[in-house]
């Protein structure tokens, strides 16, 4: 069983602790090149200083700060694989499923489909409004945009699912020993890692609905196939397909994609739908292709653990 694998004794919950400030270490020392080339731009080009996150997602070409921000996920997933081994004693493959290998079909299948979703989803909204778009496609800039984006994005996704639905998930479950605790928990943590996205200011703290919502989508499905693969896929296409499909300028990343979002952003029934409508169609499909059951006690229930005697 997926969470059941982190659960050892010597898996003390300051281990936990120590390992996320590691992880976290690792992602602010991935943050330097784009510290570096921030003061490199400051001085060299007497430019302001930038003194918010936005300023400095503004200061470069948008696939420069794409390609910068994205190398703190590699340095972030190289300290969960130094951590998961050096610390807890155990295999990558641990903190990713309970199969005896990583079950590529389930990544590639949650992969299309939420691919499928999110390109109707898109169609949707623009045939009803085509006004508030605008076509910004450049041939060269979004060929470099899919290059860059199918090989970092990936990481920066797989990096996050590793640290909540992998990590931080077995961490919760040693401490509680039981199932609901840690699915909540670290859809809460999910959600609020989002807090300061300019999403928030721009359309209140009602978007941490979707955000949390997510986050606890994310864990159920987790939790019920035991292992993140549909996570995995999932998340890779939510964040890939929106980096090439369309950008705004009020939303974290402002990318050369195919089309330009010139709406003002409103939270509204967009932000309850995926959460209410959206999510429990894809847990139908999902329950369905891969037989689900005991939905109840894999979300919920007590962690038995029984210590092998020598």
């Amino acid at each position: 069983m997926f969470l059941e694998q982190g659960i050892k004794p010597e898996n003390k919950f300051w281990k936990y602790l120590l390992g996320s400030v590691f992880i976290i270490s690792a992602s602010f020392v991935g943050q330097l090149p784009i510290t570096a080339a921030v003061f490199y731009k400051t001085f060299t080009q007497h430019v302001a200083f930038p003194t918010t996150n936005e300023g400095i997602m503004n200061m470069f070409e948008s696939n420069t700060t794409l390609f910068l921000v994205m190398i703190s996920f590699v340095f972030a997933f190289a300290g969960i694989y130094f951590v998961v081994k050096f610390i807890h004693h155990q295999t990558l493959l641990s903190v990713t499923t309970s199969r005896s290998k990583v079950d590529w079909k389930r990544i590639w299948f949650s992969f299309f489909l939420w691919s499928f979703f999110s390109l109707v989803s898109f169609l949707f909204v623009y045939l009803r409004a085509p006004e508030q778009f605008v076509l910004q496609f450049k041939l060269v800039p979004f060929l470099i945009l899919v290059i860059l984006g199918c090989i970092l994005i990936p990481i920066q996704t797989t990096t996050e699912e590793y640290v909540f639905r992998g990590y931080l998930m077995q961490g919760f479950a040693n401490l509680a020993q039981n199932r609901w605790f840690p699915l909540l928990m670290t859809s809460i943590i999910f959600g609020s890692m989002h807090w300061t996205n300019p999403e928030v200011g721009k359309m209140g703290n009602i978007i941490m609905i979707y955000y949390i919502g997510t986050g606890l989508f994310l864990g159920v499905i987790t939790l019920m196939d035991e292992g993140m693969e549909l996570a995995l896929g999932f998340h890779a296409a939510n964040n890939l397909v929106g980096a090439l499909l369309v950008t705004s300028d009020w939303t974290v990343f402002q990318t050369n994609s195919i089309f330009k979002d010139l709406s003002e952003p409103s939270a509204g029934i967009d932000v309850i739908l995926p959460v209410v409508v959206i999510y429990p169609i894809l847990l139908f499909i999902f329950s369905k292709k891969y037989g689900w059951t005991n939905w109840k006690e894999k979300l919920t229930g007590n962690i038995k653990y029984v210590e092998l005697k020598a």
